[in-house]
């Protein structure tokens, strides 16, 4: 069973930065589709960055120019830089990954709060 394990959460005021690192427990198979999404109090989970293994990276239109989603192939690894924070990026990330794009995830990590004040 792969487990991922969110770190690098925290509080910080607007306009500053966090950065978010999730590691998969296995280094056996590549998880070529590693994500980030997030959750705010009382609302839907979200998606907010994707990054695959070739390269290819996209990011939702609230945090576009703001947010860098990058990875380290070898360790299964997944980064999320956030600058410019916002109260509404308030929530509880989570990384989720699997070895192929399908639209859903088969490895979902516990979640790292951000808590963002104004």
């Amino acid at each position: 069973q792969v487990q991922l394990v969110e770190s690098g959460g925290g509080t910080v005021q607007a306009g500053g930065s966090l950065r978010l690192s999730c590691e998969a427990s296995t280094k056996s198979f590549s998880l070529n589709v590693m994500a980030w999404y997030r959750q705010a109090p009382g609302k839907q989970r979200e998606w907010v960055a994707l990054a695959l293994s070739g390269g290819v990276s996209t990011y939702a239109d609230s945090v576009k120019g703001r947010f860098t989603i990058s990875r380290d192939n070898a360790k299964n690894t997944v980064y999320l830089q956030m600058n410019s924070l916002k109260p509404e990026d308030t929530g509880v990330y989570y990384c989720a990954a699997d070895t192929v794009f399908r639209g859903k995830y088969n490895y979902w990590g516990q979640g790292t709060q951000v808590t963002v004040s104004s």
